[in-house]
């Protein structure tokens, strides 16, 4: 994989969302052509009328820009629709060649005839000689005999007897070309050298081989990367799983960290890591390296990797990727109360759109109130405690150190360490048991406000 001749291309399908399987195969794809010096080509497979939107076309390109392939890393975008004379053509070839025929069976016929409706075409139409006419498809002759080997980076040589290829269709009844001819006729077209996809086209490969072969050309470099699946080891369905890379990303997840982590769907760096800067990502990686099992779509290791991500950010970068989310916020942000709390948030926080919860108690006239935190919390004696705290800081020097100091103290009174005793503070303060740090929050929310909401839930338990 050293020529600069070499094409790969991402093909896909415009289905109203990006799927995370379909943004990992790019990115492979990406990385091939980058490691190589050659290029990706982005085609659209956009013949199904039912799926030909422009948004959704847009919806891919801004996918894959997230992503960092931008238009200056891909040849394209092209449309499969623009290239319709190109398919009628190869599908002449191979007529003209005999290698095809036309067929009139529905399938209802080839059902009644064979007894069984899960097997595939019989054949009945091969020597019948009919010509074209209304209802009639085009199926393609498989061998009788033989074997096709398809040779693939990552499973090997597979093998299918060509005796159990049934004669598929290559073209409808309308007159128009379906995935298999239309894939192979465009690859053609475009020059594509390699082609990494999905697993579950695996079945087609020889199908497609003997297409390239019937049009007078070498067939490509095959790669099938694994299927991703999910906990219970099912195939990710969008019907079942969140698979939208558009969910993720407004969600909260950097662009770094899903390519990072989509990278690992398959494959492993050196060194027993999962964190790994790009460019030793695009040094290491080797298609035929990827594992040939299913891959597992682990979102807590998703969020792990996010979270290390946001770490490693810049103050300012982080505070730059929060403002989409806060902007969305039931509340108006004082962006100098906020700057002094991203710091205290940057380390806790596994995906973005947790910023909102994590600082809203700074920002709203009265904290936000959450009935589990308040049960779990305002135990006797934390009316007491409450009180206690109340006056140990009203005169309290107003940094964090000695109003954690006080607490603690207070907490001593009652015989409890400082964990059970801040828990009716926290809540009344934040609204919540768990956020950024207690005494470091109290101290950017100020005194009276402090003492305000401390004397509410007071009131409210003792009320």
């Amino acid at each position: 994989m050293s020529s600069s001749s070499i094409r790969v291309r991402f093909a896909p399908s415009p289905t109203g969302m990006f799927h995370v399987g379909g943004a990992r195969s790019a990115l492979f794809n990406w990385v091939m052509a980058r490691q190589s010096g050659g290029t990706l080509v982005l085609r659209i497979e956009d013949t199904d009328a039912s799926r030909n939107k422009p948004e959704w076309t847009e919806g891919i390109i801004r996918a894959l820009a997230w992503l960092g392939i931008d238009g200056d890393e891909y040849e394209g975008p092209y449309f499969q629709s623009a290239n319709l004379e190109a398919h009628q053509e190869a599908l002449r070839t191979i007529l003209d060649q005999g290698r095809a025929y036309y067929c009139d069976c529905t399938r209802e016929d080839v059902i009644a005839r064979t007894g069984d409706s899960n097997k595939g075409y019989d054949g009945y139409c091969r020597d019948r000689d009919l010509g074209p006419g209304e209802g009639r498809a085009v199926r393609f002759r498989t061998p009788d005999e033989g074997q096709t080997t398809v040779v693939d980076l990552i499973r090997g040589k597979p093998t299918f007897e060509n005796k159990v290829l049934e004669d598929f269709v290559i073209a409808r009844s309308n007159g128009s070309v379906p995935f298999l001819l239309a894939n192979v006729a465009d690859d053609i077209a475009q020059g594509i050298t390699h082609v990494v996809r999905g697993e579950e086209h695996l079945s087609n490969a020889p199908k497609q081989q003997l297409l390239w072969e019937a049009l007078g050309h070498q067939a490509p470099v095959w790669a099938h990367v694994p299927v991703i699946v999910n906990e219970k080891r099912q195939k990710l369905s969008k019907r079942r799983d969140k698979v939208a890379l558009e969910d993720y990303q407004a969600e909260g997840y950097l662009a770094a960290a899903m390519r990072n982590y989509l990278m690992l769907l398959g494959w492993a760096p050196s060194g027993d890591r999962e964190v790994v800067p790009w460019e030793v990502i695009e040094s290491e990686f080797r298609i035929e390296d990827v594992n040939a099992s299913p891959a597992f779509f682990d979102v807590k290791k998703l969020r792990a990797i996010n979270g290390d991500y946001i770490r490693m950010l810049s103050a300012e970068e982080f505070i730059a990727e929060c403002l989409p989310f806060l902007e969305k916020a039931p509340f108006e942000v004082d962006m100098k109360v906020f700057v002094r709390l991203a710091e205290l948030a940057q380390t806790r926080v596994a995906v973005l759109s947790e910023i909102v919860q994590m600082v809203d108690f700074a920002f709203l006239d009265e904290p936000p109130f959450d009935e589990a935190s308040w049960t779990k919390a305002m135990k006797d004696p934390a009316a007491e405690i409450l009180a206690a705290a109340e006056d140990a800081y009203r005169d309290a020097p107003w940094n964090a150190e000695e109003l954690k100091t006080r607490l603690e103290q207070v907490g001593a009174g009652f015989g409890l360490k400082l964990g059970k005793a801040q828990a009716p503070v926290r809540v009344a303060v934040t609204g919540r048991t768990v956020g950024l740090p207690l005494f470091e929050s109290l101290e950017v929310l100020g005194r009276e406000a402090t003492l305000a909401r401390i004397a509410a839930a007071r009131a409210r338990l003792t009320g």
